[in-house]
């Protein structure tokens, strides 16, 4: 498997944390940025991460913010992106199994590593369900193309 990740100045040191982690579980990881403790603008960071996820170069993305708001609003106007903000490991296992979640986003300021580690093992080690939740989740993507259209 194959991680995006990216951060803002907020979250850099956690991305740091979570960079070792994947590679401790012997996944790829390709490090969108940014580098710096240096302010940022995190819909910049999103979008790069989100891209290799769209471009299929990456299975999965995680976002790293202060707090996770930013980055998931900014990732969820991409097309086919479904982020999703976790702050415990119930909510991680439940947006990969019902929402088929493709981008787990973080708080820096809000959660600990410790915990930030339990989340993203969770929401690597589940897997979308289908079933009933793939009918609702392709009524998200029907909502995103038709408001494609309408978005300037």
């Amino acid at each position: 498997m194959k991680i995006a990740i990216a951060s803002d100045h907020g979250g850099i040191e956690l991305k740091s944390v979570l960079i070792s982690h994947i590679k401790e579980r012997n996944m790829d990881v390709i490090d969108c940025g940014t580098h710096s403790k240096e302010s940022c603008d995190y819909p910049d960071y999103a979008e790069k991460a989100c891209r290799k996820v769209q471009s299929g170069e990456a299975d999965l993305a995680v976002l790293v913010c202060g707090t996770g708001l930013g980055m998931s609003i900014a990732a969820n106007k991409m097309r086919g992106i479904r982020a999703a903000v976790c702050g415990e490991d119930f909510s991680a296992h439940y947006a990969r199994a019902h929402n088929n979640a493709n981008v787990l986003c973080l708080g820096a300021r809000v959660t600990g590593p410790g915990l930030a580690v339990l989340i993203l093992d969770t929401f690597l080690d589940s897997s979308f369900e289908g079933g009933r939740h793939e009918r609702r989740v392709n009524k998200i993507m029907a909502l995103e193309a038709e408001t494609a259209g309408e978005q300037k």
